[in-house]
């Protein structure tokens, strides 16, 4: 039903002329008519009656007519009662003097006004005249003065105070015109027929012409500018109203194919948008366990609001007959309505839109949902039955509350309205970030529509990981039939992989087999950036694609050289070892083996061996063949600390000789860097093997045999370190000298007997000597060789001339070293020589005064004086030099001294064995019962 702001009641009828303007005077009604008359009716039972009265529902009859008011049609009217007059617009405004209506003032500047309006409180008129505003001031006493002129847009059809402001209807819509600065602003339009009507009220509110139903005969737009005109006071019922008339609106506008500003006001509505997809009946819906408040939705009457009523508005808007939703004939229509384009495409909108708050709030209550975990049993009691769980095969996923219902239902919807649009690539979009998604409902759309890339998507958002490989390996599989497949390469599954290497490294290896034969370079890649353990991915390579293997350790080993541990360091030689033995074995079968060539898998073998220590050369030199692969096993004896067969097999075997020069400088320079004392010369080793060949070549196999036995241990090392243990400390220092001396003996192959052993050697078969290798090393390497133990090795036939390149800088070297030591020593003796004469000064200088006090200073001088003869006598001591032919013989035992080490008595001629001098030293000890003494 449709609520009146006003009651109606007809007063009176058949009026004698046409009526062109109404005014009330007290109870009578004035009339203004169209031959320019004026005629006053009064009610019937107040005919008699002096004083005015309010009017009354009752008839009235004509009391009195004003022939010849004015010239023109009158108009407009207007009673100042304060004032006693009555303003009147016909050719001019006139001022008439009530009750008796004679004119007492024309304003002329008015002619040809059409509308005018009067402030009752300032004595202001405003009048419109063609396209001008005229305000006059009126003074009791002057008459009216001229106040403002302003321009309009427009002729002015009417026109109100309102305080400082005047309402202005122009054209169809109206205006507020500022009396001070001329300043229009617009309010709203008055309709599509019906000209703009302001009407000023008692209350000093303003009545604006719309007083037909603007909802029910469908100006909605002019009705919710209405609602924005509702006091402040009045602020729910203006929101209730506008909801309710945006929906009507909305339903309006989408019945007439208007769908996309009805979707815009249905958003301004913030109707839930479960009303609005009941409208596309072919968008299904996840189940929702929402209760939707029925006064939430307030579309067919605003009953709430109905004892709200305001004087400014129509209380109630009926809809109109086409949206009414509560009509089951109307739902009907609506189902069998065919989805259209246009339709979807609003819908999109609508949705996208809608989507952010909707989806901010579904984060928010996971966000407190997470915090109520954590804080557990500490807020136990707090609405326990609030969370709710289901199963979706990856774990329990809560669906708690109403936001994450309502963004499921969202997303699901937008899904499908994107899909029904032919917009893949945006559900892809859609699915790729935060979704809520119905992954049951849109599964089965996905699979029907053979939307593979969604489908992967919405798999993977869902944690559904390996549904979403086996779809890409099956799509990638068909790709010759797929219509598609040419996006599911096999890369595709290495990208799906990338993201997942830290938190599913088992997944990751498991799915990166199915394209590590088409995809290695990638898949290696995919293994060193996505930080799954080493060992992990080496074990599967070894069961899946041994042939790989290598690949993947030497990319690893190029990325970080400390990446790679000494398991996988061993598990490479290996696989470079096992390669090469087939290698050589083909080659052998062939009769092609060339120890000197190198295949790019024996130069990654020996990189390998030179560079690694996880692994373990014993294993490796036992399976080496015999006859070959001889720099492999120099490489693994130089691991294990034989360098002297190390270089036999440089120089006998490989015939090499910068081979082995190049493994005694790095054997010698990584001992000196590291500041540890290197192993007896090793270039004294190297010099012997050239001296003495057969030697050499002899005993290799035997040691080598040794070597490799069960029962070979590092006897030499493990007999030191217990000999050192069990003695006393005075025969710590002889063992050490017995350990040094057999050191020595091992680098002449036989102890006190190399020259012999030389001489022999030579006499034999000198032919073999390598003698000038053996030269040339000494004249490269002259710095680092002892030179006395190098003379010693060499024949005797050897040329001095040839030894010029060798003794010339160690001679000058040592010269140096030579003359350096006697400048230090001599200044030392001057130093001692200057302080002993500055004791001497003081103590002639000094005065005491008794003989008794004089005689520790003579004592200081004195012994001062003997100290520095002492020390000057040792230094002339420490010059004594003995000097050690072959024909020396130890005084013990009578045998050749040798390069033994030995002992000289304090004469300075008596030379022994050092081993027989402590045997004699021993046997004195036992003899007369006392210690060891040292001996000088």
């Amino acid at each position: 039903m449709v609520h009146s702001a006003y009651d109606s009641f007809e007063l009176l009828t058949n009026c004698p002329s046409k009526i062109e303007s109404i005014e009330s005077y007290g109870s009578k009604i004035l009339l203004g008519c169209t031959d320019g008359s004026l005629l006053i009716y009064a009610p019937e039972s107040e005919r008699s009656a002096t004083v005015p009265e309010e009017m009354r529902k009752e008839a009235y009859s004509l009391e009195r007519s004003l022939k010849g008011f004015a010239r023109r049609p009158v108009v407009s009217m207007q009673v100042v009662e304060s004032r006693e007059l009555l303003l009147s617009l016909s050719e001019s405004i006139a001022f008439h003097r009530l009750p008796n209506f004679e004119t007492i003032a024309v304003i002329t500047k008015a002619k040809g006004a059409n509308a005018f309006c009067w402030d009752e409180r300032r004595g202001f008129l405003c009048f419109a005249r063609q396209k001008r505003l005229c305000i006059f001031r009126h003074d009791d006493g002057r008459g009216f003065v001229e106040v403002k002129d302003f321009g309009v847009p427009d002729v002015v059809k009417s026109m109100s105070w309102c305080g400082e402001n005047i309402c202005l209807g122009i054209r169809k819509e109206y205006v507020i015109l500022n009396a001070t600065s001329g300043a229009i602003s617009e309010v709203f339009t008055s309709g599509r027929l019906a000209p703009p009507l302001v009407v000023s009220l008692p209350s000093g509110e303003l009545l604006l012409g719309k007083i037909v139903q603007l909802t029910a005969a469908g100006n909605f737009e002019e009705a919710l500018s209405l609602c924005k005109l509702l006091p402040p006071e009045d602020s729910n019922l203006r929101a209730a109203k506008e909801g309710s008339i945006h929906i009507r609106y909305a339903h309006y506008l989408f019945d007439n194919g208007s769908y996309e500003e009805s979707m815009e006001h249905f958003l301004a509505s913030q109707v839930d948008i479960t009303h609005v997809l009941s409208l596309y009946t072919s968008i299904i819906l996840p189940k929702t366990t929402i209760v939707h408040d029925s006064d939430k939705l307030d579309i067919f009457g605003d009953a709430l609001y109905l004892s709200r009523g305001s004087s400014a508005m129509s209380d109630d808007m009926e809809p109109s007959p086409a949206s009414n939703m509560s009509e089951s004939d109307d739902n009907s229509e609506l189902e069998s309505k065919k989805m259209s384009y246009n339709m979807l495409m609003a819908l999109i909108k609508f949705l996208q839109k809608k989507r952010h708050g909707i989806i901010e709030k579904a984060t928010a209550e996971g966000t407190e949902e997470v915090v109520f975990d954590a804080v557990g049993n500490n807020f136990a009691t707090y609405n326990s039955n609030r969370f709710k769980k289901i199963n979706k095969g990856r774990g329990s996923i809560p669906i708690s509350s109403g936001a994450r219902e309502m963004a499921s239902i969202l997303d699901t919807a937008l899904l499908q309205a994107l899909l029904l649009t032919g917009q893949p690539s945006l559900a892809e979009n859609i699915l790729r970030g935060l979704n809520y998604c119905d992954m049951k409902i849109c599964e089965e759309i996905l699979q029907e529509g053979n939307y593979h890339v969604a489908l992967v998507e919405l798999y993977k958002c869902n944690s559904m990981h390996r549904e979403a490989l086996e779809l890409i390996n099956k799509l990638v599989k068909e790709s010759s039939q797929s219509k598609i497949a040419h996006r599911f390469k096999p890369e595709a599954i290495i990208e799906y992989l990338k993201p997942l290497c830290e938190t599913e490294p088992i997944l990751v290896l498991d799915y990166s087999m199915l394209v590590l034969e088409s995809c290695p370079t990638q898949t290696m890649e995919l293994f060193l950036s996505g930080n799954i353990p080493a060992d992990m991915v080496n074990l599967y390579l070894k069961q899946h694609a041994p042939n790989l293997q290598a690949m993947y350790l030497e990319l690893m080993l190029a990325a970080n050289e400390n990446a790679i541990s000494g398991t996988l360091q061993n598990e490479m030689v290996h696989i470079y070892l096992s390669e090469v033995l087939d290698w050589h074995a083909d080659l052998s079968s062939q009769r092609k083996w060339d120890e000197k060539v190198y295949s790019p898998k024996r130069k990654k073998l020996l990189s390998a061996l030179e560079t690694m220590s996880g692994y373990n050369p014993e294993t490796l030199l036992k399976l080496l063949p015999s006859d070959a692969l001889y720099e492999e096993r120099a490489i693994l004896l130089g691991k294990m600390n034989q360098h002297e067969l190390a270089l036999a097999l440089y120089v006998h075997k490989l015939h090499v000789q910068e081979l082995a020069l190049t493994y005694c400088d790095h054997l010698y320079e990584s001992t000196h860097q590291h500041s540890v004392k290197s192993p007896s010369n090793i270039y004294l080793m190297l010099l012997q093997i050239y001296l003495n060949p057969r030697r050499t070549t002899d005993n290799y196999e035997k040691r080598i045999s040794n070597l490799l036995s069960p029962q070979n241990k590092p006897i030499r090392m493990v007999s030191s370190k217990s000999l050192l243990r069990t003695r006393s400390r005075g025969s710590k220092k002889i063992a050490a000298i017995e350990f040094a001396e057999d050191t020595r003996a091992g680098l002449s192959s036989d102890s006190g007997r190399s020259d012999a052993d030389t001489d022999e050697f030579t006499e034999e078969g000198s032919t073999s000597i390598m003698l000038d290798e053996a030269l040339d090393l000494l004249s490269r390497r002259w710095d680092r060789i002892n030179g006395a133990e190098a003379l010693k090795l060499l024949p005797k036939e050897t040329k001095l001339q040839n030894l010029l390149p060798f003794l010339g800088p160690l001679v000058r070297k040592y010269s140096e070293m030579y003359r350096n030591c006697s400048v230090v020593r001599n200044l030392r003796q001057s130093e001692n020589l200057q302080v002993m004469q500055s004791r001497k000064q003081r103590a002639t200088c000094s005065s005491y005064s008794d003989a008794s006090s004089l005689l520790p200073c003579v004592r200081i001088y004195h012994d001062s004086i003997c100290c520095a003869q002492v020390k000057d006598e040792f230094y002339k001591k420490r010059k004594t030099a003995v000097k050690i032919s072959g024909d020396n013989m130890c005084s013990l035992c009578h045998k050749k001294i040798g390069t033994s080490v030995f002992a000289v008595y304090p004469n300075g001629k008596t030379l022994v064995h050092f081993v027989c001098f402590r045997d004699s030293q021993s046997m004195k000890a036992v003899a007369k019962g006392t210690p060891l003494k040292k001996a000088f």
